[in-house]
């Protein structure tokens, strides 16, 4: 595997983390929003990845490269939080308001996830422009 490939799987992963970590902000952002209706409450937003292997530049290990993509970001089906509040301008005729079903404890767990995976990504990038280095100054001896 070359080091373009590391850099393409590192810098694609990093791109994902980024996505996952503006749909936790944007969740916990919305987190307290209340709506009139179930159908009006905004609804927590999850990426959904995938790891995609290239056939094409199979290296003599007959290891392809590969990187992350991010497929899509779709809403949570769990249900929205209901709360009697009749005085609240936003309750219905029964005075329920909507809340959203964003769980802000395991929101920033995700948060804490996301930004290690983007670190990690961020430290391989790191050495292996050490390790470029470290070749082209061995390459001038």
């Amino acid at each position: 595997m070359s080091f373009r490939d590391i850099a393409n799987i590192a810098g694609s992963a990093m791109n994902a983390q980024s996505v996952r970590l503006n749909t936790i902000a944007s969740n916990l952002a919305n987190a307290d929003t209340a709506a009139s209706s179930e159908v009006d409450a905004y609804r927590a937003r999850k990426p959904v990845f995938a790891a995609v292997f290239e056939q094409k530049g199979i290296d003599a290990t007959g290891v392809a490269g590969a990187k992350v993509q991010v497929l899509d970001v779709v809403q949570s089906t769990e249900p929205v939080r209901e709360a009697y509040e009749p005085d609240n301008p936003l309750a219905n005729a029964e005075g329920v308001v909507f809340y959203p079903n964003v769980n802000s404890v395991a929101e920033m767990t995700d948060m804490m996830s996301a930004s290690r995976a983007f670190e990690t990504n961020v430290e391989v990038l790191s050495r292996l422009k050490s390790m470029q280095s470290a070749l082209l100054r061995l390459g001038e001896e």
